[in-house]
């Protein structure tokens, strides 16, 4: 009788003659819970995915939480691609295209850097690596197709939350500022103790005192920014004389976002888009008089003037200090 042996055959791969230094780079766009948790799950199965792959060595982790269509440099890109530059990485490892350059011309830019680096980028859902010779192109055109997806959302989102301010339930209605809080139900309510900094502020400047005078003031009286700094800017000081919210309005849409993808946010003074003003929307911290007079106070000190040419400074600027007249 024939006797057969069943073998089991188990395979064992070569051992890496080279082990590779792996950076992981994943991006959000929001500090939403939502984005958030997107983020940790990328990082979490980019890692396993390093752990997985024989002589690969995880580096380093880079982890950016802003808008791939921002002007300003996402800080933990620059770090990776320092890091590449000074030899540190061999490998990139990513999610998508998408999530790695601003657009076609960066992401592009950036591959081709990083090839004379001799540092490979591998994108996980596309499955390609800038290794792979016939990969540009393929990355040139999914990079387009991932762009206009991504300008195509954006719309949506852009029309929802008109949509939601049109019909008067969008949450930017009751966005906190300094000088108020949300209760329990979402509700704008002042709070007293910066609500009283507000008017004092508005006071001051209808007195007579400079923005200048006005933070002197303020850091001189211990009183904290609206940030929590004993310091504070003058920005913040313009901005809650330029708050309409403190007299129970809130105006909507007073900036918007110009170009795709290199968005720019612009004042929106032209009435190039629409805004919406919600009457009475929240509690009033001071009049609307008050309001009023604030504001055409501060176009009387504005050293800037429209004409026919465009913007014009005149040739002094509000000092709020007095000036002797000898006889």
């Amino acid at each position: 009788m024939l006797m057969t042996n069943e073998r089991k055959v188990t395979i064992i791969p070569p051992k890496p003659k080279y082990h590779y230094r792996v950076g992981i780079y994943c991006r959000v766009s929001s500090r939403s819970q939502e984005q958030l948790t997107s983020l940790a799950t990328q990082a979490s199965y980019l890692t396993r995915l390093v752990a997985a792959k024989p002589g690969w060595i995880l580096s380093d982790i880079y982890l950016d939480i802003k808008s791939g269509s921002e002007e300003a440099d996402r800080n933990e890109f620059q770090r990776l691609l320092t890091d590449c530059r000074a030899g540190k990485i061999d490998v990139v490892l990513t999610k998508s295209i998408s999530r790695f350059g601003r657009n076609t011309v960066e992401t592009l830019a950036t591959i081709n850097e990083m090839r004379a680096k001799r540092v490979e980028i591998v994108f996980e859902l596309e499955e390609i690596s800038t290794n792979d010779s016939a990969s540009q192109l393929y990355i040139s055109i999914l990079e387009g197709v991932a762009q206009e997806e991504n300008l195509n959302r954006s719309e949506n989102i852009r029309l929802g939350i008109k949509h939601k301010v049109e019909n008067g339930t969008a949450r930017i209605f009751l966005k906190r500022c300094y000088g108020y809080l949300n209760d329990d139900s979402g509700d704008l309510r002042i709070n007293d103790m910066e609500a009283d900094v507000v008017r004092s502020i508005f006071d001051m400047y209808l007195a007579g005192k400079s923005i200048i005078g006005i933070k002197r003031e303020l850091e001189r009286s211990n009183i904290l920014s609206p940030t929590g700094n004993s310091i504070w800017c003058k920005r913040s000081i313009e901005n809650i004389l330029a708050n309409e919210k403190y007299s129970g309005d809130v105006l909507v849409f007073k900036t918007y976002c110009e170009g795709f993808p290199e968005s720019k946010r612009k004042t929106n003074t032209d009435g190039k888009h629409e805004q919406y003003i919600s009457i009475s929307n929240n509690p009033m911290i001071i009049s609307i008089e008050t309001f009023k007079a604030a504001n055409e106070e501060r176009n009387r000190r504005s050293n800037v003037f429209k004409t026919e040419t465009g913007n014009n400074r005149k040739s002094t600027r509000y000092s709020s200090k007095k000036v002797e007249i000898k006889q």
